[in-house]
């Protein structure tokens, strides 16, 4: 070995002792730095301690050191506990992120749905419904309802029946009829008239359906 390569050497054994102290240095600042800390909040901790002793015996707070002892292995021994209820606070949070856009956009179609039964006069309609309800209220008994319940089927049946489409052309065309009497104008009918009518085919008929209907309801009601 020639003496450069000797120097080389050495040169590079330098660097590496400079960077060895460097670090010894620097942790030893560290060191110094965390001790310092340590004495810092040794100190604080002391006055936060001597305060609240004084604090205590101001209020005659008695602490005993045997359930202090006892909280504090409660709290040790709910640390998983406490890792799973910041677990469940964290994925609520993340849900709660997640649905924000999602509950957003529902509650923007809630109020449109709302403006667009406002413009078509949902709100309105109900609030005349309320009223009707209130009249029926104040205008039936509580025996008057008992009694419409009691027979609610037969009016519904009876409801059902009036809504066949033949029916409600019967209906229909007698409204239409009565509507279109005069009634100030009605002719008298003397007993004679009336005989020479109710030999017309027509009123024939109509005598046969009006007797072929009370027949029947006669029947019915047996």
């Amino acid at each position: 070995m020639n003496n450069e390569q000797l120097q080389e050497q050495i040169v590079q054994l330098n660097e590496k002792m400079d960077l060895v102290l460097e670090g010894m240095n620097r942790q030893k600042a560290q060191s110094v730095a965390v001790e310092d800390l340590i004495a810092d909040l040794s100190i604080i901790a002391k006055d936060a301690y001597n305060s609240t002793i004084d604090e205590l015996d101001a209020h005659n707070v008695e602490i005993d050191s045997e359930e202090l002892a006892q909280i504090g292995i409660r709290l040790v021994k709910n640390i998983p506990n406490f890792h799973n209820a910041l677990q469940l606070f964290e994925s609520i949070n993340d849900l709660a992120r997640d649905a924000g856009p999602i509950v957003n956009e529902m509650i923007i179609d809630f109020y449109q749905k709302l403006n667009e039964f406002e413009k078509k006069g949902y709100f309105e309609f109900m609030e005349q419904v309320g009223h009707l309800i209130d009249n029926v209220v104040t205008h039936f008994s509580k025996d008057d309802v008992k009694l419409l319940a009691d027979n609610i089927v037969t009016i519904l049946e009876t409801i059902k029946s009036l809504t066949q489409p033949e029916m409600l052309t019967s209906i229909n065309n007698a409204v239409k009829i009565y509507g279109s009497m005069e009634m100030e104008n009605i002719p008298e009918y003397s007993v004679w008239r009336l005989m020479r009518e109710m030999n017309k085919p027509e009123m024939k008929r109509s005598i046969g359906f009006v007797v072929t209907f009370l027949n029947n309801l006669s029947k019915q009601n047996k």
